[in-house]
């Protein structure tokens, strides 16, 4: 049975705009982004990242720096971060906006200082000490824009809608309302490629960590799966879908298998374009490289939000009317929480924590910890406490005993 509870870590941070992504940016920063769109209604667009810590009890966010991107809204973010580069990117609008992320090891004494583009270093207070305070140097980031490249095409209000770094760094995706999927070097953001995939907008796009995979899913219902260092397409993901009903792919994810470092497997959420009646979305995991399909859950509701931690164990989902987030086991798709209700709007983001031996890696007593967004412009965690196992020498003891007394009555009966 899945473990079911109210919102126990609940709020980490609030933000005086709507969230629409969420990227961790180093392993105890987060980002978040969003905004109310170059309407004047007054609700800001832009950056905000905090630092995460933990106090023994519950986890911590303090602000530590936002970065405002005037009247575009920042619907979708990836970064990259190889301990010497820090880049992020960002949609806004029809372009892909690329910024240097620079950091500084400052004091908490530190006065506050202007470092101009709607960014400051703020003054930080005395904290008390917890596992990643062990003395008063801290990071703050400085947010520089760099060059800009338009990625969506279409004739009627182009828009970006997602993009991805690929894990070797050398390669960016953008996908957006025209329908293309357009691949760049990266970071000099020149374009390589333009795969006419889709005949409808884009939803999503993921790159496989092991292999030279590019899952594209669209609103045309298509799911493809590409080789991107060719631009080729390699084979379309069908599956049987409920009679009577149609269903359109709302988020990709490539996730490692455990124990197979050079295998991937492929989670992918779809919902029913018709909502009458009981019809479920689903969270599915394929094998990509032999295009099947081998785990299926039902949901009682449609799924806004996917995310698959780092070493492949776990998948968190999030949903789209209730506002609910849920850890599921990645091998089984067994769910193992479930916090209902953990936002009053649909989950716009989910980011696990990362698993690392960094020591600068946010340490709790949590098996696995996520990060949910959503519009109502709340940044909440959630976390796995450590399920009970059986110590293996008790398991021991009881093979043994078990096969004694299996012994001792197969005597007695004489069999």
């Amino acid at each position: 049975m899945p473990h079911t509870r109210r919102n126990r870590d609940g709020l980490l941070a609030r933000v005086n705009f709507p969230l629409y992504t969420v990227q961790m940016l180093t392993s105890r920063h987060v980002l978040v982004g969003g905004g109310g769109g170059a309407a004047n209604t007054g609700v800001a667009n832009g950056f905000e990242i905090f630092e995460l810590s933990h106090d023994g009890e519950k986890f911590v966010a303090e602000e530590v720096v936002r970065h405002e991107t005037g009247i575009s809204v920042v619907m979708n973010c990836s970064t990259f971060n190889d301990n010497k580069h820090l880049f992020l990117v960002a949609g806004q609008e029809s372009h892909c906006q690329l910024y240097n992320v620079q950091s500084v090891v400052i004091n908490d004494e530190v006065e506050t200082e202007d470092i101009g583009n709607n960014q400051e270093i703020r003054q930080r207070k005395k904290k008390v000490k917890t596992d990643n305070n062990e003395n008063n140097k801290r990071l703050k980031f400085v947010i520089k824009p760099s060059d800009s490249v338009q990625t969506d095409f279409l004739d009627d209000q182009p828009l970006q809608r997602v993009v991805r770094i690929s894990h070797n760094s050398k390669i960016m995706a953008t996908g957006g309302t025209d329908g293309c999927v357009r691949l760049w070097k990266f970071p000099i953001l020149k374009e390589l490629h333009t795969l006419k995939a889709h005949k409808q907008e884009i939803d999503d796009l993921d790159f496989s960590p092991c292999e030279n995979y590019l899952i594209s899913i669209a609103k045309d219902g298509l799911a493809i799966l590409w080789d991107y260092t060719k631009g080729k397409e390699m084979t379309r993901l069908t599956w049987q879908q409920p009679e009577g009903s149609k269903y359109l792919y709302k988020r990709c994810r490539f996730g490692v298998i455990e124990g197979e470092d050079k295998k991937s497997a492929l989670y992918m959420i779809t919902n029913p374009t018709n909502r009458a009646g009981k019809q479920r979305g689903y969270l599915q995991k394929w094998l990509p490289s032999e295009g099947v399909l081998c785990k299926m859950d039902a949901i009682d509701e449609s799924l806004s939000a996917l995310a698959v931690r780092d070493d492949g164990r776990f998948v968190a989902l999030g949903t789209m009317f209730s506002g609910s987030v849920s850890i599921y086991i990645a091998f089984s798709l067994q769910r193992v929480l479930h916090i209902p209700g953990a936002h009053s709007m649909f989950v716009t983001g989910l980011e696990f924590l990362p698993v690392s031996s960094d020591n600068h890696t946010v340490t709790s007593i949590s098996e696995a910890a996520v990060l949910s967004i959503s519009v109502d412009n709340q940044v909440c965690i959630h976390s796995l406490p450590f399920r009970s196992t059986i110590p293996l020498w008790l398991a021991i003891i009881i093979i043994v005993a078990t096969l004694f007394f299996t012994f001792v009555l197969c005597s007695y009966l004489g069999i």
